[in-house]
């Protein structure tokens, strides 16, 4: 019921910043939770950050200091990513909670951090 559309990600080298952005369509109002999960070749799905109608953010202690997400308005959330590391590499999917209880995820966007 929740479209998301993503975009930001790219090749960078280890030490440089990319900003993913995700744009949701649809049940907006329904949303309580928009984050993002990325998923590296060999890798489980992990949660990287996301942030709660609230306001109250998550970050995976991987990024902490590094990453930051913010919403800035109902539709759209972003994910700063500075000081990216090799280990970062992964495809990056938005995704979004609703009613506490329903998942909506975005198509995914690879981020490659390489020299």
């Amino acid at each position: 019921q929740v479209q998301l559309v993503e975009s930001g990600g790219g090749l960078v080298q280890p030490g440089g910043s990319l900003r993913l952005s995700c744009a949701a369509s649809g049940s907006i109002a329904s949303i309580n939770v928009m984050g993002w999960y990325r998923r590296a070749p060999g890798k489980q799905r992990e949660l990287v950050a996301h942030i709660e109608t609230g306001g109250r953010t998550y970050y995976a202690d991987s990024v902490k200091g590094r990453f930051t997400i913010s919403r800035d308005n109902a539709n759209t959330v972003h994910l700063q990513m500075n000081s990216l590391k090799p280990e970062d590499t992964a495809v990056y999917y938005c995704h979004v909670q609703r009613q506490y209880i329903y998942n909506d995820w975005g198509q995914g966007t690879q981020v490659t951090v390489s020299s």
